[in-house]
This record gives C-alpha cells, sequence and structure tokens, in this order.
C-alpha cells in the first residue's frame, strides 16, 4: 500500500518564502531546537568534564584534579573550574596559571567564595 503524499499541503506555508527567508526560518528553528542542550550546559556538569576544561587551558592532569577536587569541596563546581581560574586571575591580577596553581595548592578558595556565593 503506497502513502499519500501531503507534502504540498505540508509545505503551503512556506510556499510565499524566498531563499533568503528560508534560510533564516532554517536557523531560526535550529536554535529553538538546541536551546535545552545549551541551558543543560549551563546548569549541569561533572568533575571530567571541568577537569577537562583545565587541562585544555593547560594545567596539568594533577593541577586539574586538585582544583576540581577543591571546587568540589568549597561547592562551587557548578561555576565552572576554569570560570573560577578565570575570575580569580583578573580580580587578582594573577595569570591564569598562577591563580590556577594557587587554587590547586587550596589557597584563594575563599576570595572565591565571595565572588561566586
Amino acid at each position: 500500500m503506497e502513502r499519500e503524499s501531503d507534502f504540498a499541503e505540508r509545505r503551503k506555508h512556506l510556499a510565499d518564502m524566498s531563499e533568503a527567508d528560508l534560510e533564516n526560518r532554517f536557523w531560526e528553528l535550529a536554535g529553538k531546537l538546541v536551546d535545552p542542550l545549551v541551558d543543560l550546559a549551563y546548569t549541569h556538569t561533572s568533575p571530567s568534564i571541568e577537569r577537562s576544561v583545565l587541562l585544555r587551558m593547560g594545567f596539568s592532569s594533577m593541577e586539574a584534579k586538585a582544583i576540581v577536587g577543591h571546587a568540589l569541596e568549597h561547592e562551587l563546581l557548578q561555576k565552572g573550574a576554569g570560570h573560577i581560574v578565570y575570575k580569580l586571575a583578573s580580580e587578582q591580577d594573577l595569570s591564569i596559571r598562577e591563580a590556577g596553581l594557587k587554587l590547586a595548592d587550596n589557597s584563594l578558595w575563599e576570595t572565591a567564595e565571595t565572588y561566586f556565593k
């Protein structure tokens, strides 16, 4: 049994649109499609994700593990370990590396708490 085509009916609302209008509509719908994923990225993280971010910022795996561990202890992991390092570096006039190493050595966490709580 062959399915009856309803393509002409389903595309009526698009028939009068130009190529540029169709492209804009496509990107609008694509944006709506990924909005829930973007929201999840802002509200959910994990220690492994945060270690990965720190590795890409140039920290060793041991340094990243220490920073993430301390972030967990101070209940700041949801703020993003890389974000914590960056914020402290800019606020304390330190390099990213210096700020991260201080956090890995369990320093500056009280300061971090004032910025993020």
